[in-house]
């Protein structure tokens, strides 16, 4: 066996078939096949002994830096905290999926067990416009932080799409460490902050409401002749009434707060007509009932029924339910002057005037279906009204405890001529000052 210090001449001078080892580092060596040589290393794990290729002759591997990797590698195994073996790591990588290899199995297999039809659609398309492009041909340990944080920036100018890209790629990273496709606590997307995204939430006045009252009237018996003409011309968008089960799902989405999805699929199944709920079988939080206000009962119990159809808005194919509700609901906001109000706006609408009303967060949460407590926090600072409230009977109360004796006196006036006296104005028929506290839009005005 030849022994003896690898250099750039002895690399050129071997011959095929040749093999030489280092003197420096014990196990590395040189070895000529037909027409490269390549640097490798041997070395003994657990007592069994391995080759491992470092690689071909060549940028970047010369001498001193494949003389420099073989240390790192016999580092890995004489470590004694952890020891590794590269020659297994290397073919784990060689038989490790690619990330879009595991996105197919993550939509397959995990995905649909653990998250709701639509969101599994939404991670799809996610993973195929955005995420797959980036990092798909990748294998699973070759993910980074930069790549992560490069799908991030990329939709710079979407930042909650963006974010909602960063999010499903961390959870997909949490199910490959569980998977072991991956090492524990390497998740890419950890250090990566997230965008600042402007809330997005958008609360009606009771101005507002009265405005899509009116709308919708409108929308329901359609224009006669002489509105009709009445109209400015960018006003005139359709004369006809609207789809009725158009106009009955805005209203119920009004007169109970629950999501679009929850409405459409609504079935008359569903209804508990003696308690006054809706027992929805599924919904984005699970199971939940939810509660029918009267104006909800009086509408459903108006609204008429296919006996071949199980949907209380049924579409116009067999057993579907209805699905033309964007449309009309762009001409009746236009008509409100609410170009800016989206149909999940009607959601916040009735949360926040529960909360405006002085109802608890807890029962309005329950209402609404949210899992969470802080879900539902959200909706506490939008009207002042029960916030003045709230600090007006507090102060009170704290009068109340402090009592006449607690309160400063102001000076009593001295006889005329007194010398701690003689700067401070006097009126010589003082009248009587009353304060009150007037509220109007909910903010507190004072007059004397």
């Amino acid at each position: 066996m030849a022994r003896q210090k690898i250099t750039l001449t002895s690399v050129a001078n071997l011959e095929s078939g040749a093999t030489i080892w280092d003197t420096d580092v014990a196990g590395f060596g040189a070895r000529r096949q037909c027409q490269n040589t390549v640097y490798i290393l041997k070395y003994r794990f657990h007592g069994r002994q391995r080759y491992f290729t470092i690689g071909r002759h060549g940028s970047p591997w010369t001498p001193a830096t494949a003389r420099s990797e073989a240390r790192r590698l016999l580092g890995l195994t004489e470590s004694n905290e952890n020891p590794r073996d590269p020659s297994a790591e290397r073919d784990a990588f060689g038989t490790q999926p690619t990330f879009a290899e595991f996105a197919k199995m993550y939509l397959e297999d995990y995905a649909p067990l653990h998250k709701k039809p639509r969101a599994v659609q939404e991670d799809a398309r996610n993973l195929r416009l955005h995420i797959l492009p980036v990092i798909g041909p990748l294998k699973m340990s070759e993910i980074t932080r930069g790549h992560a944080s490069k799908i991030q920036l990329d939709l710079r100018g979407f930042k909650v799409k963006g974010n909602r890209c960063l999010g499903t790629l961390s959870a997909m990273m949490t199910v490959a460490e569980k998977w072991g496709l991956r090492a524990h606590y390497t998740n890419p997307c950890r250090g990566v902050d997230r965008i600042k995204e402007h809330s997005r939430e958008r609360f009606l006045t009771s101005e507002e409401l009265a405005r899509l009252g009116e709308a919708l009237d409108h929308a329901e018996r359609g224009y006669s002749d002489a509105e009709w003409e009445a109209l400015p011309p960018r006003e005139r968008r359709r004369k006809a009434p609207e789809d009725w089960r158009a106009v009955a799902c805005y209203r119920l989405l009004l007169f109970t707060g629950a999501r679009l999805s929850e409405i459409l699929t609504l079935k008359w199944s569903y209804i508990d007509w003696n308690r006054g709920l809706v027992r929805l079988p599924d919904s984005k939080t699970g199971p939940k009932n939810l509660p029918l206000s009267g104006p909800a009962l009086a509408l459903i119990e108006d609204l008429p029924s296919l006996q071949d159809n199980p949907y209380v808005l049924h579409g116009d194919r067999e057993e579907a339910h209805f699905v033309g509700i964007q449309k009309p609901w762009q001409r009746i906001r236009h008509f409100a002057n609410l170009d800016d109000v989206r149909l999940h706006d009607l959601r916040h609408a009735f949360a926040s005037i529960a909360v405006s009303g002085g109802d608890s967060l807890y029962l309005v949460g329950k209402v609404l279906g949210h899992r969470q407590a802080s879900t539902t926090e959200r909706y506490a600072h939008l009207q002042p009204a029960p916030l003045c409230d709230v600090a007006n009977r507090t102060a009170a109360k704290i009068a109340a405890m402090l009592g006449g004796t607690n309160r400063p006196k102001p000076p009593s006036p001295a006889s005329p001529g007194s010398p701690a006296n003689e700067n401070i104005p006097r009126n010589e028929d003082p009248a009587p000052t009353s304060v009150a506290i007037i509220y109007g839009d909910g903010f507190p005005t004072i007059t004397r």
